[in-house]
C-alpha cells in the first residue's frame, strides 16, 4: 500500500468541491421563494410567501380526533436554545405516519393566535435547510396581517408539483391519471404522502360526499371506481355501441344510425319506455358535448369519446390519496391502488389526450347539465395545462 496516495485532482474553478454535500433544492415553489426571499434578507418577501401558502401544524391523531374544534399548538424548544411556535409548508411536511396528522393554517391565523411570550418566535420549517425563524412583537404580528391582506392566496385550477415527488414509473403514472382533481383542487399531482387537504377537512369531505367513515367505507367506494362501477351505466352502453357499429361498418354511424341502434338495444334488454327515451337524449347529448369538445381542444377535429371509464378511475386514485391523507388506509394499500388505476386507464385508452377526453365526459354528463358551467370549466383548464405546461406529466411520462 502507497504511503503517499496521490493527492486528488482539484476541481475546475467554480465547481463545486467533490466531497462537499449537494446543495439543498427546495421541494416546491413555496420554499424557493423563502429561500430566496431569506437569501435577500427580504422580510416582506418571506411574509408575501407565507400569505400565499399552505401552512400546517403537527398533532396528535387521537387529539385531533377527539376534538376536530380544537387546534393545540405547542411550544418547540429547540437544542440551539430558541422557543418557537413550529409551522411547517407543504414541501417540507415529514412522510406519513399514522398517530400523527397536520391541521392546516393561514398567516392571518397565525398572526391573530395570541402570542404573550416575546421570548418565543414563529419557527417555519425549524430544523430543515428551509428554517425560517421570526420574531412576533406585536409589531410584527401587524406586518403577517398586512401581509396576508396584501396577497392573494393559491387557487385551484393549477398544476403543481414535488420535485421531491414521483415522476417516474408506474407510481408516478397512476398518479398522472388522477391530475384534473390535483389540478382544481390547486394540490401537487405527484404526491403520496402526509396531506392532500387538511386532516380535519379531508375526514369531514370523505363523510359528507362520499359516506366514508372508515377503513372499510373507503375501501368498498374504492373497489367501486376501479370496476368503474360508481358511474351510471348509461353513458358506457351508448359509446359502446357506437364503436359496434364503427367496426361493423368500417366508418362512424350518423347519429341518427347510432341513436337509433342504441335506443333498440336497450328496447331488447328489456328496458322500459321512458329508459329507451333517455337512451335516445343520451345520444343527443354526447353529440353536442363531443362538438364542443371539438371546438375547445379537448377532442380533435375528428376525435370521439370511446368510453367514460377514465372518470372512475381518476376519482380512484384521488380517493386512494384522499384515504391516506385521512388516515382510513396506510401508503402500501394507497400506492397499490394508485399502481392499479393507472393499469387500468392504460388498457382502456390509447393516450393521455384520449384519457382526458373520456374523464371530461365522464364527469360532464354526471354533474353539468349542458350548463357549461365549472364541472365543464374545469376540464378545459385541466386539459389546456397538460397539453401546454412544460411541467406536465404528460410531456415525460409515455403513455405506453
Amino acid at each position: 500500500m502507497n504511503p503517499n496516495p496521490p493527492s486528488p485532482t482539484p476541481p475546475a474553478p467554480g465547481a463545486p468541491a467533490p466531497w462537499a454535500p449537494a446543495p439543498w433544492v427546495p421541494p416546491s415553489e413555496t420554499e424557493q421563494l423563502l429561500h430566496e426571499a431569506a437569501l435577500r434578507g427580504d422580510v416582506r418577501g418571506q411574509l408575501a410567501a407565507l400569505a400565499g401558502a399552505e401552512l400546517y401544524i403537527p398533532a396528535p391523531r387521537a387529539e385531533a380526533d377527539a376534538d376536530p374544534e380544537t387546534l393545540v399548538w405547542r411550544r418547540h424548544v429547540d437544542p440551539a436554545g430558541f422557543v418557537c411556535r413550529p409551522l411547517l409548508t407543504r414541501g417540507m411536511l415529514p412522510a406519513w405516519h399514522p398517530d400523527w396528522v397536520f391541521r392546516g393554517v393561514t398567516l392571518r391565523w397565525v398572526a391573530e393566535f395570541g402570542w404573550s411570550d416575546p421570548q418565543v418566535w414563529l419557527g417555519v420549517n425549524v430544523g430543515t435547510p428551509g428554517q425560517l425563524l421570526l420574531p412576533a412583537a406585536p409589531a410584527d404580528l401587524a406586518l403577517w396581517q398586512r401581509a396576508y391582506a396584501e396577497n392573494d392566496r393559491a387557487p385551484g385550477n393549477r398544476l403543481v408539483a414535488l420535485r421531491h415527488g414521483a415522476l417516474h414509473g408506474p407510481l408516478a403514472y397512476g398518479l398522472a391519471c388522477g391530475v384534473h382533481l390535483a389540478i382544481g383542487n390547486g394540490v401537487p399531482w405527484n404526491e403520496i404522502g402526509t396531506v392532500y387537504r387538511e386532516y380535519v377537512e379531508e375526514r369531514e369531505q370523505l363523510r359528507d360526499s362520499w359516506g366514508i367513515t372508515d377503513h372499510e367505507g373507503w375501501r368498498s367506494q374504492l373497489d367501486a371506481l376501479l370496476d368503474a362501477r360508481n358511474s351510471p351505466p348509461e353513458p358506457d352502453f351508448v359509446l359502446r355501441a357506437r364503436e359496434q357499429l364503427t367496426a361493423a361498418m368500417g366508418e362512424l354511424p350518423s347519429a341518427d344510425l347510432w341513436r337509433e341502434t342504441a335506443a333498440g338495444h336497450a328496447q331488447d334488454l328489456g328496458a322500459d319506455a321512458a329508459t329507451v327515451k333517455g337512451i335516445e337524449e343520451l345520444v343527443r347529448r354526447v353529440v353536442r358535448y363531443e362538438a364542443r369538445f371539438r371546438a375547445d381542444g379537448l377532442l380533435p377535429p375528428d376525435g370521439r369519446v370511446r368510453t367514460t371509464v377514465a372518470y372512475d378511475y381518476g376519482r380512484a386514485v384521488n380517493l386512494a390519496r384522499w384515504g391516506l391523507s385521512a388516515r382510513f388506509c396506510g401508503p402500501a394499500d394507497a400506492e397499490a391502488a394508485i399502481v392499479y388505476a393507472g393499469a387500468l386507464s392504460k388498457s382502456a385508452h390509447r393516450s393521455w389526450e384520449e384519457f382526458s377526453a373520456g374523464y371530461a365526459l365522464g364527469r360532464v354528463l354526471r354533474f353539468d347539465d349542458e350548463e357549461y358551467g365549472p364541472f365543464y370549466e374545469q376540464n378545459v383548464v385541466a386539459h389546456r395545462l397538460l397539453a401546454q405546461s412544460e411541467g406536465s406529466p404528460w410531456k415525460h411520462i409515455p403513455w405506453r
